[in-house]
C-alpha cells in the first residue's frame, strides 16, 4: 500500500505556535498560503489544517488555500457539535467538488470550550457515541440517496445530497481521518473511520495499537475498507544527527525556561495524551530516536515526543513505523515555512525510495 504524507498548518492568529518566531501574518491568508503553497512545492500531499474555539474557522480556511493551490489537500480538522453532520455532509462535499476531489478530513472529539459554540461536554461515552452516528451518517449521505437515519444524537428524513463529493476507483468520498486512544474511541475507529491517527508513541505502543484496532474491526463486524493508520510527529530534521540532537535540546531548553510546565489539565485528561507523558519515564530517548523531553515542559499533542536526526535516521524511523502498517504520515516542525521545505527536500526523497538492504 502506498505512504501518504502531509504536513501541518497551525491556523492561529497568535505567533509563537511551538516556538514558531514568526511574527507578522498569523491569521491572514497571505501567510497560510505561503505555508500551503511551501508544502505543494516541496513535495507534501497537503496539510493538516489545525482547529480550535477563539482561532479562525478551518474549514474557511481550507476552502480559501484549495482556491489558491492545485495539488494541496488540506486536512480539516472538524468537531461534531461544531457542526450538524447533514450540514457538513454538504459543505464538505461542496468543497470536494471544487477542489476537485482533494478534500480530506480529520474528526476530532476531544474537549475544546464547547459551551463557547453552544455545544454540551457530556461524558465520554456521550461524546464518542455521537461521534460515531456522525460519521456514520456524513458517509451514508455522501454515497446515498432518500437517507432516513434516526440515532440517540442525531435524526434525518429522506435526506439526498447534492452535489456529490467526487468519487473515483480509489475512493468513494473524503478520506476520513480520527485520533483517540481510549477504548471508546479506538471502537469508533474500528467502525467508522478510514484512518486511525497515532500519536508518535515507540514502535511497541504503535504495533499494540494496531493488532488491537484490527482485531475491533472484526468485532464490531466492520462494513467498509479495511482501517489504515496513521502517525501524526514532530521531526527534528537536520544535516547530521549531532547537529539534530543540538538544535532539539536547545528547544526543549527554551521550553523550559519560557514554559517549565506539562501541557494543561485539559489536554491532560486524554487517554492518548497520558500515554505520551507517561513515556517519559521509560527515559529521554527510546527506539532509535523518539524523543520524549518535549512532553516534561509544555509540549502537547503532535509536539509531545520528536523524531530527531540526520534525514536518514528519521526515515528509517519512520520505514519502521511503515513496517507495522502505517502508511499516512502528517509531520511538522518549527519555524513553519522553513521545515516545510528543508524536511520536504531532505525527508520525502528517501521515504518514496525503496528502503536500503
Amino acid at each position: 500500500m502506498s505512504s501518504h504524507f502531509l504536513w501541518y498548518i497551525p491556523n492561529t492568529v497568535e505567533p509563537g505556535h511551538r516556538g514558531d518566531e514568526t511574527t507578522d501574518g498569523w491569521g491572514s491568508l497571505d501567510l497560510s498560503t505561503d505555508l500551503a503553497l511551501a508544502a505543494e512545492a516541496h513535495g507534501w500531499e497537503g496539510a493538516l489544517i489545525g482547529t480550535g474555539w477563539g482561532r479562525p474557522d478551518t474549514f474557511t480556511v481550507a476552502t480559501a488555500l484549495a482556491a489558491r493551490t492545485t495539488t494541496f489537500q488540506p486536512l480539516v480538522a472538524i468537531r461534531p457539535g461544531y457542526w450538524q453532520p447533514a450540514h457538513f455532509a454538504s459543505a464538505a462535499a461542496t468543497l470536494d467538488r471544487l477542489s476537485e476531489g482533494r478534500l480530506l478530513v480529520n474528526i476530532v472529539s476531544g474537549h475544546d470550550g464547547v459551551a463557547q459554540y453552544g455545544d454540551t461536554a457530556g461524558d465520554q461515552a456521550q461524546r464518542y457515541g455521537r461521534t460515531q452516528e456522525f460519521l456514520a451518517l456524513v458517509r451514508r449521505l455522501w454515497t446515498q440517496e432518500h437517507v432516513t437515519f434516526h440515532g440517540e444524537h442525531y435524526r434525518v428524513d429522506d435526506s439526498t445530497l447534492a452535489p456529490r463529493p467526487v468519487a473515483t476507483d480509489d475512493r468513494a468520498h473524503p478520506r476520513l481521518y480520527f485520533g483517540g486512544a481510549s477504548p471508546a474511541a479506538e471502537r469508533v475507529a474500528a467502525a467508522e473511520a478510514d484512518v486511525q491517527l497515532f500519536w508518535g508513541e515507540p514502535l511497541d505502543g504503535v504495533a499494540e495499537r494496531i493488532a488491537r484496532l484490527r482485531t475491533l474491526s472484526e468485532d464490531v463486524e466492520r462494513r467498509h475498507a479495511p482501517l489504515e493508520f496513521g502517525l501524526r510527529i514532530t521531526t527534528v530534521v537536520r544535516d547530521t544527527a549531532d547537529e539534530a540532537w543540538h538544535d532539539a535540546e536547545a528547544k526543549v531548553a527554551r521550553m523550559a525556561r519560557d514554559a517549565g510546565t506539562r501541557p494543561d489539565p485539559l489536554r491532560r485528561r486524554a487517554v492518548g495524551q497520558q500515554r505520551l507523558l507517561d513515556l517519559a519515564a521509560r527515559g529521554d530517548v527510546l527506539d532509535t530516536c523518539l524523543y520524549t523531553a518535549p512532553g516534561r515542559y509544555g509540549g502537547g499533542g503532535a509536539g509531545t515526543t520528536w523524531l530527531v536526526g540526520s534525514a536518514e535516521d528519521v526515515a528509517d524511523a519512520l520505514r519502521r513505523y511503515r513496517d507495522l502498517g502505517v502508511t499516512h504520515f502528517v509531520l511538522s516542525d518549527t519555524p513553519y515555512l522553513q521545515e516545510t521545505a528543508r524536511v520536504g527536500d531532505r525527508l520525502l526523497g528517501l521515504l518514496r525510495e525503496p528502503a536500503p538492504a
